[in-house]
């Protein structure tokens, strides 16, 4: 019987590999200082290139990236998979790279691809991680028990992974990298492959992982995501922090605005109106259009009613407003070039 989880067994490390005291009290969870990870190929391919991130306690984390970017191979060191060519990685004060095995205990890991033991009913599979990690077996029954209720998954606990939909087989991957109650939980594309309702379900899960105090780092393409789960967020392209903070933070120091498209019936004598528009403080811009008028601002209250007011001179026919994204700041950071 082979257990799905790859890390090697944290008991199986000699006894005199110690790792300094676990500070999981502390408020820094993940510090990630100077990482850089350089492939020596025909083509020399820096995929992370001196990163600088600090996670803290219960936090959900975003990184953000075109394909190529240098997601997956942070988490990767981060987790213990690849070793970086240089800096340090800490996962609950614990160095990854000195002490491996001790940091693993801190850790959950949920990956692109589904990686539950398909010889194991989701029971099993939540029972032999527990016991992979060191539970006695009346601990980890309790343990397994526990989080299938948790994640509503009670009534599936007797099938087998093959059995289950992408959203369910997701959530059982999720409950079982949180089975040994690891202090930090990465999440690389969680939600690829799911239809909206499975990715809802998901987001909730996730959320409800702040309550235990668990630190998230999620990989995303989908800015919604990235946008409701993330307290704070950083995007990355060739390996480097292009920005970092929350998401309202971005939104607003890289220029996503509210735009108000104004569908006029009439355009004639707009240059005055168009002038004072400009002149407003919470106006970053105003232009007339074929159609009418268009008007970038930092938000909509106090705006709308007036640019009403102002239209109905002109017979206003329609009105669209697209609020501040952060795929706008995405786009503006990284291009609109497509990656392989």
């Amino acid at each position: 019987m082979t257990i799905a989880d790859p890390l090697p067994h944290p008991l199986r490390y000699p006894k005199t590999q110690c790792a300094p005291p676990s500070r999981t009290g502390d408020l820094l969870i993940v510090e990630i200082k100077a990482l850089t990870k350089i492939y020596e190929t025909k083509l020399r391919v820096v995929a992370v290139d001196g990163i600088d991130l600090v996670l803290n306690q219960g936090e959900i984390f975003g990184l953000l990236g075109p394909n190529g970017a240098g997601k997956t191979t942070v988490i990767s060191i981060c987790t213990s998979r690849t070793l970086p060519t240089s800096g340090t990685v800490r996962i609950a004060g614990i160095d990854v790279v000195q002490h491996p095995a001790h940091a693993r205990r801190h850790i959950g890991v949920v990956p692109q691809f589904n990686t539950l033991d398909r010889s194991l009913t989701v029971y099993e599979n939540l029972y032999y991680h527990c016991r992979y990690f060191g539970f006695s077996h009346a601990h980890a029954k309790s343990r397994s028990l526990e989080l299938l209720d948790q994640f509503l998954l009670t009534e599936r606990q007797g099938v087998y992974p093959t059995a289950l939909s992408g959203g369910l087989a997701q959530r059982v991957q999720i409950a079982r990298a949180i089975a040994h109650r690891p202090t930090v939980l990465f999440l690389d594309e969680p939600s690829a492959g799911l239809d909206p309702q499975s990715r809802m379900a998901m987001w909730s899960a996730v959320e409800g992982l702040r309550k235990e105090g668990i630190t998230v780092l999620l990989t995303t393409h989908y800015m919604e995501e990235a946008d409701q789960l993330s307290d704070r967020l950083a995007i990355i392209d060739y390996g480097r922090v292009l920005a970092l903070g929350s998401p309202s933070e971005l939104k607003s120091t890289y220029g996503a605005q509210t735009i108000f498209d104004l569908k006029l019936k009439s355009n004639d004598g707009l240059d005055p109106v168009v002038a004072t528009l400009k002149a407003r403080p919470d106006v970053t811009n105003a232009e007339a259009t074929p159609n009418g008028l268009r008007v970038m601002a930092a938000g909509s209250e106090g705006l709308l009613p007036d640019l009403v007011q102002m239209a109905a001179r002109f017979g206003l026919r329609d009105l669209e407003i697209t609020e501040p994204s952060l795929e706008t700041v995405f786009i503006q950071l990284t291009g609109r070039d497509l990656r392989e």
